[in-house]
């Protein structure tokens, strides 16, 4: 009998962490999708940013440093060969939603060599909580 217990007892705590891991992901979906609302709000000037999630298996979180990327074409004169708009600007965004943890340093100097990589314009921390608008950092 004392083994019945510990079964349900095991479910139970493997219950209780499905349904956190199902309200985490819920949240994350949520922070990236106001984060993307605040983008486009704030493009109020031509060329618009267009923004791109990266998306795991079953439409949660994949693995890497950045969870969504900004871009627009530059209109900026280039210089030869190239011609005004063959340029893009590419800004990095990484998403915090809910009680999520802010990036320790060594995210932080993770999310820089990406943006060293790529030539980002901005590496940017985007935060949501629920019943508030999404702060950029």
């Amino acid at each position: 009998m004392p083994t019945k217990k510990k079964e349900v007892a095991a479910q139970a705590v493997s219950d209780k962490w499905k349904l956190a891991a199902q309200r985490a992901q819920r949240t994350a979906t949520w922070a990236k999708t106001m984060t993307k609302v605040l983008i486009s709000q704030s493009s109020g000037t031509q060329p618009r940013w267009h923004v791109v999630n990266f998306l795991g298996p079953n439409k949660s979180e994949s693995r890497g440093i950045v969870d969504l990327l900004a871009i627009r074409k530059s209109h900026l004169e280039a210089g030869q060969p190239l011609k005004r708009g063959d340029l893009f600007e590419i800004v990095l965004l990484q998403v915090k939603g809910g009680k999520a943890k802010w990036p320790s340093a060594e995210d932080r100097e993770r999310l820089r060599a990406v943006k060293k990589i790529y030539n980002a314009k901005h590496v940017l921390l985007s935060e949501w909580k629920q019943g508030a608008r999404a702060r950029l950092f």
